[in-house]
Order: C-alpha cells, then structure tokens, then sequence
C-alpha cells in the first residue's frame, strides 16, 4: 500500500468524503472536482485505488498533491469494493462519513445540506436523498426520490433499499456502534449494513436533489444481478427475525414472489418493482 498524502497534523474535518476508484478514468476527473467545489469546505476526500490498470492512479496523485485534503492510497491488488470502503472508513477522520463513486457527480450543495441536516437532527444516523439519474454521456434520464422520514422508510424497507449507495452520509459514532460493511453480504452489504445502522439510530433522507448517478451500458451482468436479489432476500429473512423490524403480509407475498420470478427477465421485474416503489 502507498499513501501520498497523509498528514497526521491535518485537523479532524466535518466530513470525511470516502471514493473507492477501479478503472475510473473517464469520469473521475469530473467526480474528484464535483466534491473539490463543494460550497462546504471542511471535509477530506479518502480515494483508495483497488491498482487500477488504467490512468486513474495518475488522476488521484495529480489532485492529491494540489489540495492536502485528498487522501491518496493505492493497494498492491484489487481488494473489492467492501475491503476498499472499510480501509478508508478505518482512515476517516470525520464527524460524518459520506460515500461517493468515481462516476457519478456530486451536485455543489450536496456536502452543505447534508452536513446541516445531520447536525439539526442528532437521532439520525445516515441519509440520503434525491439522484439525477445520468447515462453515460451526462443526459438526464431519470430521477429517484426516496422515502424522507424514519417510519416511512422502515415500512418500505423489507421492499427496497431505502437510501441511494453512493449519495448517504452516516453519523461515525453509529458506524462505530453498528460496525462498517459486512463481507459476508457481498453485492449488497450497503443493504445490510443500513438495517444494522437501524438498530441504533433513526433514518431519514433530504427532499433535494444532491447527486447526479451515473448509469454505464452493460454495467452490471445478469449474473451479478442474481446473485444480489439471492443476497437481498437472505438479509430480509435475516431482519425478519429477532430485530426491530416487522415484516408486513404484503412484504413476505412480495419477497415470495421474487424468489419465483428468480430467472423472469430482469427488464420485466424492474418494472414491476417501479410499479410497486412508486405506489
């Protein structure tokens, strides 16, 4: 591991912003500069490069040795999204840790709003808020709002995740409390990670748009996509029992349903599944 700058004199920041980048250069450039003009200054961002084959390490030193608030790690091999985000989590100096991917855009007010939200509403533990869905080329395809309020988001959380991965900031003494990612949820530890989270504090989401979430052609197989619904389903069942959660009819119909359609084409069940998010 090979870290470029690191300096242990640097006052602990509000917030700790954490990018895991693989193979990102086309985009990072825009996702690194999208939390520098942040209009909220008091944050460090972690970017830890899984040994990326392309030129994405030579973007990272070149901001990285412009602004000390970049913290640069390059691993000696690939170690996977869950390592890459726990080691920068375990380096975060941070009231607040808040996520972010080497593709997509952070609009310039996001670390302001959700930095205010977070210290106005101290029982909450993570939030998100409202994505601009993006293609690759940057055109608006689509918008996805989430539930704001801590009761409607653990009606409906049996039922989809509650909180856009890359757009939540979680309080660190929660994460502290509740643990980082669980490598025994690969595909959709974020998932479960938010139902520990919900052990210890409340939710809640913003009603702004904060984050433009870029989506790649072909960027997730249909074999991915299988194995994260089998995950998805093993942690409800999990939560099901024994945890502060309660599993309406409609939620145990639902999940029997998607056990059934397992090999249903994936377009079709995603329209069933924005039919039901959006009742």
């Amino acid at each position: 591991m090979k870290t470029l700058i690191f300096d242990q004199n640097y006052k602990s920041p509000k917030i700790s912003v954490v990018m895991p980048v693989y193979n990102a250069e086309a985009y990072l450039q825009e996702a690194i500069e999208s939390i520098l003009n942040q209009t909220f200054t008091d944050f460090e961002i972690i970017i830890v490069d899984g040994s990326s084959t392309d030129k994405s390490y030579e973007i990272i030193q070149k901001y990285a040795k412009a602004d000390i608030r970049i913290v640069a790690i390059k691993t000696e091999k690939n170690l996977g999204l869950i390592k890459t985000l726990n080691m920068a989590i375990g380096i975060a100096k941070g009231k607040y840790i808040a996520r972010m991917d080497a593709d997509d855009i952070s609009l310039p007010d996001r670390l302001s709003k959700q930095f205010d939200y977070m210290e106005n509403n101290p029982e909450i533990g993570i939030s998100g808020g409202t994505m601009q869905i993006i293609d690759n080329k940057g055109k608006s395809i689509g918008v996805r709002k989430y539930h704001l309020n801590d009761e409607q988001i653990r009606k409906n959380i049996f039922r989809y995740s509650p909180f856009s991965h890359p757009l939540i900031i979680i309080r660190r003494t929660i994460l502290d409390k509740s643990g980082f990612y669980d490598q025994n949820y690969n595909h959709a530890e974020d998932y479960e990670l938010y139902f520990r989270i919900g052990e210890y504090s409340k939710f809640g989401n913003l009603d702004a748009t904060l984050l433009k979430y870029r989506v790649h052609n072909n960027s997730i197989t249909i074999s991915k996509i299988q194995k994260m619904e089998a995950m998805t389903l093993e942690i409800r069942e999990k939560y099901s029992n024994g945890y502060s959660y309660s599993m309406t009819l409609f939620d145990k119909i639902y999940n029997i349903v998607i056990r059934m359609t397992y090999f249903v084409p994936y377009k079709v069940k995603l329209q069933i599944f924005n039919l039901i998010r959006n009742e």
